[in-house]
């Protein structure tokens, strides 16, 4: 049995193989795309690296709505198969696959006029419930009276909300969720190694059966072989593709996504709320005791790795939110806000690219290449099974067929069964039953590896701050077990604490870097320059929203 633990020594290992071993698929990525397409080959038996420039999830897959869903609005297209799929990925998720992160929520549909819009909207998500098949892990849809709405959800302006519709369907940690998706990869065999960029492919005559790369930690070069290379980059596919000399079949345009995070007390209503808007919807998100709301839908052409948030992304949320809302939510209540790039993807004129759905392409711009790009998060599996099922033709050997249908991720093997024993666990690790509930929720059954950590060192147990669910063994674990390399991993994708905590962490960075040094070999130099470059970086990604927060504040003085 290979391990799933990420951290320094697994590393170090991992470099090692991939400059000595042969492998039949090297990922390219380290989305959720990527980290999909690793398991789906690793499960399948075949001997799978990954290498990922930055972080695990430090893109499009840590700055989601957090929504596994199937898409609503897809229903006015009439595109019911996208729909049908989304909806069956949805249930395996909940029930199985990882039913420890992918947790129901519901959302009330407000209706501002009580009879043809009641019919129209009810109709529609009648047949959302309908398309999920026989299978029954979430509520089926309800009507709710005027009465009802003001008692369910008092934010909603009474004068004209006449009602709503409520549904449900499910959310997730996307940055945690992807994290187990490359863990579960690697349990099966799969070689992960962040901080590792594709330089330039590796060719045979006009056969791709490598990459040249650097180990970005210690600036080594190296060259990883494989049999079939698949490029899982999202945004980055168009600058890669040429970087690599490649004609792809497709090209790749953003489209930029704004949420912000509010307390809970920003919003007084017991379910989540979507709203149509004149070019999508808005979500209004519960997340434990906040709010997330969002998003934006703009085209994009600025910096890929730095997405940030303008003043008028955040206005036009603020906005859209306000129009059934009341009172009206203000600048000067958000915690936090982040923005993320959606790739999506045309198919260039006369390519023979596979356009597979509305939501992903895969393509071979060369013999031994394989890519994918476009989708959504809650089909990454899907999209992970497609890529690799065009990649072993390349293999020219059977291979099996997907299994990832069937096979959970790590934590979710014995969750339920953890779950009714949530009092003996905190009577015998002596942590409070809230606590033991939370790690559940973000561990499943590797429960059991935080416990031992706080067995053998009793001071992780306490709390890492009074606001924050958070207790130091997370904190300890992001590095020991999860592959964080630097404060800014921790803070902003092991743990959401830069859009939950106030001043979005910065004054737990100090905390954060102490915990993680010992795991990591770092001297108290490394520990100020992983602080400060997590500091730079919020002061980028904050600039937009103290500017709003300081307009507002003039016109209310």
């Amino acid at each position: 049995m290979f391990l799933s633990q990420l951290n320094p020594g697994q590393r170090e290992r991992a470099i090692a193989e991939l400059a000595a071993e042969d492998f039949d698929v090297l990922v390219i990525g380290g989305g959720v795309t990527g980290v999909g397409a690793a398991l789906d080959a690793a499960s399948r038996g075949l001997k799978v690296a990954l290498i990922e420039s930055q972080d695990i999830a430090a893109g499009t897959s840590s700055r989601s709505s957090k929504l596994i869903h199937g898409g609503l609005r897809y229903l006015e297209q009439y595109d019911f198969r996208l729909v049908r799929e989304a909806l069956h990925e949805r249930e395996l998720l909940v029930s199985t696959l990882c039913p420890h992160l992918v947790k129901p929520v519901g959302f009330l549909f407000p209706l501002t006029e009580k009879f043809k819009e009641r019919t129209y909207v009810g109709a529609g998500l009648a047949l959302y419930d309908a398309l999920r098949g026989f299978q029954r892990a979430l509520p089926w849809h309800k009507h709710i009276s005027q009465k009802q709405i003001h008692e369910i959800a008092p934010s909603l302006r009474p004068d004209l909300v006449t009602g709503a519709i409520k549904y449900f369907d499910a959310q997730v940690d996307d940055a945690r969720h992807t994290l187990s998706v490359a863990r579960t990869a690697a349990r099966h065999g799969a070689i992960i190694a962040t901080r590792v960029r594709a330089e330039s492919l590796i060719r045979e005559k006009k056969r791709v059966i490598g990459v040249k790369a650097t180990d970005l930690v210690s600036g080594k070069s190296l060259s990883i072989k494989a049999t079939v290379t698949v490029m899982c980059a999202g945004i980055w596919s168009d600058e890669l593709h040429e970087k690599f000399e490649l004609k792809a079949g497709y090209g790749v345009t953003m489209s930029k996504g704004v949420h912000i995070v509010l307390p809970g007390s920003a919003i007084q209503s017991n379910a989540g709320i979507i709203l149509k808007t004149p070019v999508s919807v808005l979500f209004l998100i519960p997340w434990g005791d906040k709010w997330i709301v969002g998003t934006t839908d703009t085209p994009y052409t600025g910096e890929r790795a730095e997405p940030f948030a303008s003043r008028e992304d955040v206005q036009y949320i603020l906005d859209q939110a306000n129009r059934v809302l009341t009172p009206p939510l203000k600048a000067q209540e958000i915690i936090g806000v982040y923005a993320g790039l959606r790739p999506l993807v045309a198919n260039n004129k006369g390519s023979e690219t596979t356009k597979l759905s509305r939501e992903h392409t895969v393509d071979r711009p060369a013999p031994g290449f394989v890519s994918i790009a476009g989708g959504k998060y809650t089909t990454y599996r899907i999209m992970g099974k497609d890529v690799i099922d065009l990649a072993v033709n390349e293999l020219h050997t059977l291979s099996p067929d997907s299994v990832t249908e069937k096979l959970p991720l790590v934590g979710a093997d014995g969750y339920f069964a953890l779950v009714q024993q949530v009092d003996r666990i905190a009577n015998e690790s002596g942590l409070e039953a809230a606590t033991v509930t939370h790690l559940l929720n973000r561990y499943g059954s590797m429960i059991s590896e935080i416990l031992e950590l706080i067995k053998n060192q009793p001071a992780l147990s306490k709390a890492l701050h009074k606001d924050l669910p958070y207790i130091k063994a997370e904190i300890y674990y992001a590095a020991s077990h999860e592959g964080a390399q630097s404060v800014d991993d921790v803070i902003s994708r092991r743990t959401r604490i830069a859009f939950e905590a106030a001043n979005h962490g910065v004054d737990l960075a100090g905390d954060i870097a102490a915990i993680i040094a010992p795991v990591l070999g770092w001297s108290a130099k490394n520990r100020r320059e992983s602080i400060s470059a997590y500091e730079d970086l919020l002061h980028r990604e904050t600039q937009a929203l103290d500017q709003l927060r300081v307009a507002q504040e003039k016109v209310s003085s």
